[in-house]
């Protein structure tokens, strides 16, 4: 590692202070850092300085579904650095890129055949929005400028994306850079008649008809669309109720509304399919997506559009640049060739079939931790699960972080959202380290007070 010396102190340089690490409580890290120093990572597994090794239970965050040091990816990006390291997306492009687009577009739902690339969910999301935005006002109809996000909702740190998130500790510091014509659907979370689901929910469909509420308040005409994640991930796995995607679907399409999936957690094989749209058969106007579509080495992101949306931007003068949008790095051809070798894996590794045989495994693994003292909740979907640990009175999210930090102890880098633990392990995961991984965290719930 030609960057580091070899008497670099990493803890004491993060206690001294220069790197500010994001969603991150820093002075709690600062007064112990080693634990939480990562130096190396393989298969499933993360190493720390000391040499501890610690289950990826999360696949990084949502982002590293075939493990870690992949021979395949590690050759492709190698490859194509000595090919084509950088090509700029402003009026020229790339073979590895153009090819990448087909290759998302053939996995999408029937009719969504147009990809544009970003670098991340946050980016991709305000992307999303702004086409959005564009396609209402080039149809004639540029009074549409509201969006409808939804409560518990989570789209990137983007100004666009935190606007129409419904998580309230992102929003509230940046409340005065929140966007205009924002409002919020109810969430679909109710314990009361839904704790202990296995898979979807079958109480809470009529919670799409929120929809309808929002559309009478502001009139439909207004709207220009509404974007929900098919499953909510970032605040602990919330699961569509059977009916609920299909029934905002309906809404949307009644009323002229773009309906946008945001699959940044679920696209590239979470639930078992290419994306959350083909598991729930629903299909929305466009996609966004990220992270597991490079395996999380090299950032990505990008929106899956329409036939219908993408013709509507494709007028006027020839000459004419029909979308004023982009990043220097969008459509990176390293990126592109690290997502070739990912969904070459995916295929010749059938990774999706793997991941359908999988989820019951999860499944059974977290709903036997039903009946422990601690856990009120627990759910689960595809290759993803979430425990809702009951929280210390006065003090919510203060056990979730001390089962955080004692899983680092143990063996596991766990990814703990206030009072909730939240799973996605790798594809690449066997069924018994699946099962360790909830034994584990059975202990940890055990032992916690």
């Amino acid at each position: 590692m030609t960057q580091l010396s070899e008497d670099f102190d990493c803890p004491a340089a993060v206690t001294d202070g220069a790197y500010w690490l994001p969603f991150s409580a820093n002075r709690r890290m600062k007064a112990n850092p080693a634990p939480r120093i990562i130096a190396r990572a393989k298969g499933p597994y993360y190493y720390t300085e000391a040499g501890e090794e610690l289950f990826d239970t999360l696949s990084g965050l949502w982002c590293t579904p075939l493990g870690h040091g992949h021979p395949r990816i590690v050759e492709a990006l190698k490859t194509q650095a000595e090919t084509l390291d950088y090509c700029t997306a402003f009026q020229v492009t790339n073979p590895v890129t153009v090819r990448l687009a087909g290759r998302i577009a053939e996995r999408a739902p029937q009719g969504l055949n147009h990809v544009f690339f970003a670098n991340s969910g946050s980016e991709s999301v305000d992307t999303a929005l702004k086409i959005a935005l564009g396609y209402h006002r080039l149809r004639g109809e540029g009074n549409r400028f509201r969006m409808i996000g939804r409560e518990k909702g989570y789209h990137g740190v983007g100004f666009g994306g935190m606007s129409v998130g419904g998580i309230v500790p992102n929003r509230k510091m940046f409340a005065s850079g929140m966007i205009p014509g924002v409002d919020h659907m109810r969430h679909t979370h109710d314990p009361a008649h839904m704790a202990f689901s296995r898979g979807q929910p079958t109480w809470g469909a009529d919670r799409a008809d929120d929809l309808e509420r929002l559309v009478a308040l502001h009139d439909a005409s207004t709207i220009a669309a509404v974007i929900v994640e098919p499953m909510q991930g970032s605040s602990g796995v919330i699961v569509p109720p059977v009916g609920y995607l299909q029934r905002l679907r309906e809404i949307c399409t009644r009323h002229g509304i773009l309906l946008i999936f945001d699959e940044v957690i679920t696209g590239f094989g979470r639930m078992g399919a290419n994306f959350a749209a083909e598991r729930f058969g629903v299909t929305p106007d466009m996609i966004v997506f990220a992270k597991a579509i490079t395996n999380g080495v090299v950032p990505m992101g990008g929106v899956i559009v329409s036939d219908e949306i993408y013709n509507t931007f494709m007028a006027g003068p020839p000459n004419a640049i029909e979308f004023c949008h982009g990043y220097t790095y969008s459509g990176h051809p390293l990126a592109a060739a690290v997502a070739h070798a990912v969904l070459d894996v995916m295929e010749e590794d059938a990774v999706l079939e793997r991941v359908r045989t999988l989820e019951p495994v999860l499944e059974e693994a977290v709903h036997a931790l039903r009946g422990l003292n601690l856990v009120s909740d627990i759910r689960n979907i595809g290759l993803a699960a979430a425990i809702d640990v009951v929280p210390v009175d006065g003090a919510p999210g203060a056990r979730g972080l001390s089962i955080f930090e004692k899983g680092l102890e143990s063996g596991l880098l766990l990814r703990c959202t206030g009072d909730t633990i939240a799973f996605g392990p790798p594809f690449i995961s066997t069924p018994e380290q699946i099962h360790a991984m909830v034994d584990g965290v059975r202990r940890l719930i055990q032992a916690a007070d």
